[in-house]
């Protein structure tokens, strides 16, 4: 898919939730090319951590404090690219929230808040920037789903529906910008399998136990993924092997795929040590996690070595 952008040097970039994990990773790595970014997230003293570290290493960047799922809040996000950098070239859609357990056991509060912040949010943010882009006639913009938007997983079905939502949302966006004739704007997303970031803290959970995933995959490997799009946007890209695997056997067998995945999300559940019901960090930010690691497979390794030598 041709690109308006040739390299990232001077690019502008706005990327949402910006203060951890995929999007704190991204911010670095795209500064370090000499893109230009506008970060936001929910947390402001965070998101100004961040702006300071950049901008020490040379790097131009606005941070936008801003909750996804306020309009209000992402026109503030388009209307500080304009008046810094006078356009935007990129709009990563990746804030994301998850609530864990079985659907009836999650809150409907919560559920609602799911649906708000990763289907509705990113619908905000892709009529910002697609707005903009038909202003200027070019631009990219990059939705960052997941593995369940193709296969859904058990204990994370408001998740998996959004997720198909985002991808079902970019797809028809594709075609709307073929029908109206233009060619230099274009909707790419991502979808990796499950990753260490601190997603897994933030989210709310209704499990009964701390949160799990087997073989989860390093946030640098999606950082690169959309880092790479941002030049060279996919329509539907999955990122590392699991995620591939995964999307091409549900093509060919859905209900075996969904019923496999189901069976594994449940042994991990069965494994978590137990946990106290939490709403996480989807209504209110949390403090000490804006690393761009989890540390969810480090703490996974050492319950299971725990148990071993208990049993």
């Amino acid at each position: 898919m041709p690109n308006h952008l040739n390299d990232l040097s001077g690019a502008v970039v706005v990327i949402t939730g910006a203060s951890s994990g995929f999007g704190r990773g991204v911010a670095l790595k795209l500064a370090g090319e000499g893109a230009k970014t506008v970060l936001a997230a929910r947390r402001g003293a965070a998101l100004e951590a961040l702006a300071s570290q950049i901008a020490a290493a040379g790097g131009e960047t606005v941070p936008v404090p801003a909750d996804v799922s306020d309009p209000e809040d992402i026109a503030r996000i388009a209307e500080a690219a304009i008046d810094r950098f006078g356009r935007i070239d990129v709009w990563i859609n990746n804030a994301g929230i998850g609530a864990l357990g079985l659907f009836w056991d999650v809150p409907i509060r919560d559920l609602a808040r799911v649906v708000d912040v990763n289907l509705t949010g990113t619908i905000y943010g892709a009529h910002a920037a697609l707005r903009q882009f038909r202003t200027q006639g070019f631009g990219t913009l990059i939705n960052v789903g997941s593995i369940d938007s193709e296969v859904p997983v058990a204990y994370q079905s408001a998740y998996s529906a959004t997720k198909a939502g985002v991808l079902s949302l970019s797809r028809g966006l594709n075609q709307e910008l073929r029908l109206a004739g233009h060619d230099d704007i274009h909707v790419g997303v991502i979808m990796p399998w499950a990753v260490d970031t601190p997603w897994w803290t933030h989210a709310a959970n209704y499990t009964g136990g701390t949160p799990r995933m087997a073989a989860m995959d390093d946030p640098e490997l999606v950082v690169e993924a959309i880092v790479r799009a941002c030049l060279n946007p996919q329509e539907e890209q999955t990122v590392g092997g699991k995620a591939r695997a995964s999307f091409v056997i549900h093509r060919l067998s859905p209900d075996l795929s969904e019923r496999t995945t189901a069976n594994i999300q449940h042994r991990e559940v069965e494994k978590a040590n137990g946990m106290a019901p939490t709403s996480g960090a989807i209504f209110e930010p949390m403090s000490g996690t804006t690393t761009i690691e989890g540390g969810i497979r480090e703490r996974m390794k050492a319950e299971d070595e725990a148990n071993r030598r208990s049993d």
